[in-house]
């Protein structure tokens, strides 16, 4: 048995994909089930983590408040908002002050280490019987850093109520919901520089670890990147800072077209790679190129600025800038290509790269019926 989705007729909508929950969908297509939902799946809302001052934030705490204040304003307009934080009256101060719709807000109480909610969040599957709230290990990207207590979120916001479905532990894999991209259709797009990285699952190798994200994912395959990177990016090339599904045949990428860029000869040959990727169908990837960034530097260290890294919504697109009028404004046009029926809304994430992140992975989305 599986859950009917609809799949937009040839020449439709690029919002393609939704799950049929009283969505006017334009063909339906029956999903094996449980299945690992693309993003542009109905959702009942995100997640953020919010900075505070055990936090490597400390330093630029009013900074990179004002940022995440940015992301909740726009998302609590659409959707509900699950905020993880220890203070959390703090936070709802700091959200009325700047007229974030608090009604829908959600607070969990709970200690945490950063603030990096798409690789501790859960990663969910759906089912004919509901939402499965997958708990994968999450060890600071190969111990880099702390994250003990970012570890234990999932589970308390189960345990709490906050969370809905069936929770369903792996922690004896590490895995970040950044470290992998879903098209819904059964087929994870990744990079083998993340996946294969030390002090994640050795000794599994590549065959190993692919037929483990099939098994707890039920997938038809995986397509591995072996090219591209970001300097300063301390996720060993996570595939949201690269390349994106923006449906099950589109895929927006990072392209760099500068030959004396650091960057040029690997996302060159991740293009290239791309080119050679074919859809469930047969047929190639509409793939379409994203600007890259001109450098950004902080104490001589330059810092992973991508486009790569927007946030999908129920009906917007939000996605980072960095002061950049030229590129801000392309990448912009390249996202509003890719998802012609949504809002596309910029965030200005320069406080985020400098802790080498950026707006998609201080989120994790949740489809409908999770968020309580």
């Amino acid at each position: 048995m599986g859950i009917i989705v609809g799949l937009p007729r040839t020449g439709g909508s690029e919002k393609d994909l939704q799950l049929n929950f009283g969505v006017v969908v334009t063909e339906q297509v029956e999903m094996r089930a449980p299945f690992l939902p693309g993003e542009w799946f109905t959702q009942s809302g995100v997640q953020l983590t919010w900075p505070h001052a055990a936090t490597d934030w400390a330093y630029m705490l009013p900074e990179v408040e004002a940022c995440f204040v940015q992301i909740a304003r726009e998302i609590a307009k659409r959707e509900l908002l699950l905020i993880v934080t220890p203070q959390p009256d703090e936070v709802r101060e700091q959200l009325v002050a700047n007229q974030v719709n608090v009604s829908n807000v959600r607070f969990l109480i709970c200690p945490t280490d950063d603030t990096w909610a798409r690789d501790h969040g859960a990663i969910t599957l759906m089912d004919t019987c509901g939402p499965s709230l997958v708990d994968f290990a999450f060890n600071g990207w190969g111990n880099k850093f702390a994250a003990e207590r970012d570890n234990r979120i999932t589970r308390c916001a189960v345990d709490a109520g906050m969370l809905k479905g069936t929770y369903i532990d792996r922690l004896d894999f590490v895995l970040e919901g950044g470290s992998i991209e879903s098209d819904g259709m059964g087929t994870v797009l990744t990079t083998s520089h993340c996946l294969l990285a030390p002090h994640r699952n050795q000794p599994m190798n590549r065959i190993d670890i692919e037929e483990y994200l099939r098994r707890s994912f039920h997938l038809q395959r995986v397509l591995w990147l072996d090219h591209g990177y970001l300097a300063g990016d301390d996720t060993d090339s996570h595939i949201d800072t690269l390349a994106r599904f923006c449906s099950p045949s589109v895929i927006a990428y990072v392209q760099c077209t500068d030959p004396s860029d650091e960057h040029y000869e690997a996302l060159l040959a991740m293009e290239e790679q791309l080119k050679t990727f074919r859809t469930l169908a047969g047929e190639p990837y509409r793939l379409l190129p994203l600007p890259m960034a001109d450098k950004i530097e902080e104490d001589g260290e330059r810092l992973p600025a991508t486009y790569a890294n927007f946030l999908i919504l129920n009906d917007a697109v939000l996605y980072p800038t960095y002061r950049q009028p030229a590129n801000d404004r392309k990448a912009k046009e390249v996202l509003q290509e890719a998802f012609p029926t949504y809002e596309i809304i910029g965030i200005d994430c320069c406080a985020l790269i400098k802790q080498h992140g950026s707006l998609h992975c201080v989120t994790m989305q949740y489809p409908s019926g999770v968020i309580a």
